[in-house]
């Protein structure tokens, strides 16, 4: 069911692979409630997903942008202002990558300039979208920037590797550049701290089947899924929420205010 929650609002969604990823199923709600929006994602990205069957659906243009690189985020937000008629009210940053998580480098001998490329792509690209959004003047007043981020920033998984340091780098980004934009602009930046879930990016971690199950008997209503994730990021760029900003807002099912459960107890007493 739609409740118009985005009618007559632009934006750009980053991070769309597959219709297993977030990004691909905020597009089709946000199309649902009424929103304009450019899909992009790097290149690369492009090639294995298909980001241009969702354009497709959603009736939106694709520009292809290295979230790394400012001379494609400029390009990216010209464009985006030009093929919307506007200024934008909403972007979704859903970007994170490590060449040590993939090609599966132990936490205690991590090659470093792969490290640098991890921090890059997963947590200083979000400063670099903001930055190039605020130096173009690109976003309306009470707009809602966000990005995906998970729980690892500030308690340890081991497989999640230095995927950690680079949320938590994300998460420290959206409350000094959520200032600054809130200040300058009255624009709200947040991130939403999802449960595991099953996406392409996702099952890539180490054992990841195993601790979905875990995460899942630790949280109180089960993991969130993706469609939810969706619903949660679509109020967040409604004008339902626009004194929220700075915030880390927990989308997990309850995981995170869990010290143990009964399923938890259950099978410990089992094992």
């Amino acid at each position: 069911m739609a409740y118009n929650l985005l009618q007559g609002k632009k934006g750009i969604i980053f991070g769309a692979l597959d219709e297993k990823s977030i990004a691909w199923k905020v597009a089709l709600k946000a199309k649902e409630e009424g929103a304009t929006f450019v899909l992009s994602n790097a290149p690369i990205a492009m090639r294995m997903g298909a980001i241009n069957q969702l354009a497709e659906t959603c009736e939106a243009e694709v520009i292809p942008a290295d979230a790394t690189s400012l001379e494609d985020l400029e390009n990216l937000f010209s464009k985006s202002m030009e093929v919307l008629d506007g200024k934008l009210d909403f972007v979704l940053h859903s970007i994170g990558m490590s060449p040590n998580v993939r090609k599966k480098k132990s936490y205690g001998d991590l090659n470093y300039d792969w490290f640098l490329k991890t921090l890059d792509i997963s947590g200083l690209s979000f400063h670099k979208v903001m930055q190039t959004a605020e130096k173009l003047d690109a976003m309306n007043e009470w707009g809602s920037i966000l990005a995906l981020t998970y729980i690892a920033a500030q308690r340890t998984f081991p497989d999640y590797s230095d995927m950690a340091q680079a949320k938590s780098v994300l998460e420290s980004i959206a409350r000094s550049y959520g200032y600054r934009f809130a200040k300058s602009k009255k624009v709200r930046v947040n991130t939403i701290s999802q449960s595991p879930t099953m996406t392409t990016a996702g099952t890539g971690v180490g054992g990841f089947d195993a601790f979905f199950d875990y995460a899942h008997k630790m949280s109180p209503l089960g993991n969130a899924p993706a469609e939810d994730c969706a619903n949660y990021v679509i109020t967040m760029f409604s004008d339902l929420t626009r004194m929220v900003t700075m915030q880390n807002l927990m989308h997990d099912g309850g995981f995170s205010s869990s010290g143990i459960t009964e399923d938890i107890i259950a099978d410990l007493k089992k094992s």
